[in-house]
């Protein structure tokens, strides 16, 4: 009768360790709702939406930490303790953040939003609330195995003062740009505006409370179904958007049946899609670019299917997508040329206002990198010439003024050097006055002491040859790799976006 009961024992648990992928790696959690914003009406569903990702991941063996309702200190307080405790358990550590409450996107950057914020206008925001890139600098900045962040933030703009001069959503984060072993959700695509919901829950953390629990599930197959479950639920209104750099396998629950890892899918052409979709109904069609999620499977969408109500949200997303890339790029070149190139692209859209107030500011900027090849090996573009300049007045990038400086070694023609006419050499005494003291003072003609003084100087070298006059190689460099560092600090991004500065 024991050994029945010992076997039975041991089978349980068995199965109990190996649908929790816990045990085989440290995994911790740090779970934020906020609801109770003081300045604008509350949002229900982000307390339930925390409530329920904790137990979730309390129940896929993360060490969670549950916070509700927080201001900017005790934000970053939280952000900067789970840090801390992200080093302590050691690299071989999974890191996960669920935030659910407001997020917005200024200039290009996102920042998670504090319920204490009272923006009256656009620049309270970088000093009310927490920057994105902030967030992911700090889980970057300690050993980890993997990190992942899921947002459930890209609700409308509640702030009325500033609701029509700022973006719709979030701006792309590329977590490619960033540190490897991230992965990056969000609840919508960048640029659009998720729903809160009607239910206990929004539509993105219910359908992850759903896709999460299916044993043996990847991370990227269950996000998959996240899209899927949004887009049906919302019809087609909204749709999650990820990106990965993660380098290991990661389940939320793993189990006895759980399938092997498939091989990295290669990325499909437009041509290719439109095959794999010719023939197939509308209904399906669609479920199949949802789940890939790429700008060429819905190309090909638009292309075969432009009936509603498929089609035109598919045009929608597409366009959307476009303008948040070429706005990630304007944000990263970070040039008023750049901008002036967006809305020559797109004048008319919910980023025209940002475009237009950064063009400005930087329309005067000065142009470093044609400045730094200018310094080292002549004009920016090799010719003698400037650069192309813009009718702003501020150059426009090219592949010239962005490319290294070369040295003369390196093939590119050396300066000429000018011969300068020289006054006549003046011959010295063959012996050099001595030290003051050691000869009695010269005296003149009739003895009295000659008040001239004689100064000698060291005649020039044969052959003297003095550079043309251009900048200082040295000051050149100085100058340049100097405000090429200070404008880094300013990056915003993607990226993990990114955006300057990045992570």
């Amino acid at each position: 009768m024991f050994r029945p009961v010992l076997r039975q024992t041991l089978l349980a648990a068995g199965i109990l360790l190996s649908s929790h992928g816990a045990f085989a790696e440290n995994r911790v959690a740090l779970v934020i709702g906020q609801s109770n914003y003081h300045s604008v009406v509350a949002l229900p569903n982000p307390a339930n939406d925390a409530g329920a990702m904790s137990r979730l991941l309390g129940d896929a063996g993360f060490d969670v930490t549950s916070a509700a309702d927080l201001s900017q200190n005790e934000m970053r307080e939280k952000v900067s303790d789970f840090a801390a405790k992200v080093a302590a358990k050691g690299p071989d550590t999974v890191a996960l953040v669920f935030y659910a409450g407001h997020g917005l996107q200024i200039d290009g950057e996102n920042f998670l939003v504090p319920v204490d914020v009272d923006p009256k206008r656009e620049a309270d925001i970088p000093l009310q609330a927490i920057r994105l890139n902030d967030v992911l600098n700090t889980l970057t900045s300690v050993p980890s195995k993997t990190r992942i962040l899921l947002l459930d933030a890209c609700r409308n703009n509640p702030f009325p003062a500033i609701n029509g001069t700022t973006g719709r959503g979030l701006a792309i984060v590329d977590a490619k740009t960033g540190a490897p072993g991230t992965f990056m959700s969000f609840s919508t695509s960048p640029g659009a505006e998720a729903e809160d919901g009607s239910g206990a829950d929004s539509p993105y953390t219910t359908a992850l409370l759903s896709a999460a629990k299916e044993p043996g599930l990847s991370i990227e197959e269950t996000f998959k179904r996240v899209r899927v479950s949004v887009n049906k639920v919302t019809e087609g209104r909204q749709t999650p958007w990820d990106s990965s750099s993660l380098t290991d396998d990661f389940r939320f629950f793993s189990g006895p049946s759980a399938p092997a890892p498939k091989p990295v899918a290669v990325k499909r052409s437009v041509d290719q899609w439109r095959r794999e979709l010719q023939g197939k109904p509308v209904e399906a069609a669609n479920e199949l670019i949802v789940a890939d999620g790429t700008e060429e499977a819905y190309e090909a969408f638009v292309g075969l299917f432009a009936q509603p109500p498929f089609g035109p949200q598919a045009r929608e997303w597409l366009d959307r997508h476009r303008r948040m890339v070429a706005w990630n790029n304007a944000v990263i070149i970070n040039t008023a040329a750049a901008y002036r190139a967006f809305l020559v692209q797109y004048p008319d859209s919910d980023l025209t206002v940002t475009a237009r107030k950064l063009e400005d500011r930087l329309r005067y900027r000065p142009n470093i990198a044609g400045s730094l090849a200018l310094a080292v090996g002549g004009a920016p573009n090799g010719s003698g010439a400037s650069a192309p300049a813009s009718p702003g007045g501020a150059p426009l990038p090219t592949n010239a003024s962005l490319a290294a400086p070369t040295c003369p070694c390196g093939g590119t023609p050396a300066l000429p050097l000018r011969k300068v006419d020289l006054p006549p050499r003046k011959h010295a005494d063959p012996e050099p006055p001595k030290r003051a003291g050691v000869r009695p003072p010269p005296r003149g003609p009739r003895g009295e002491p000659d008040d001239d003084v004689v100064v000698y100087r060291r005649s020039p070298p044969p052959d003297y040859y003095e550079p043309s006059p251009v900048p200082s190689i040295g000051i050149g460099i100085g100058m340049g790799l100097g405000r090429i560092g200070g404008g880094g600090g300013d990056y915003r991004g993607g990226g993990m976006v990114g955006r300057r500065g990045g992570y």
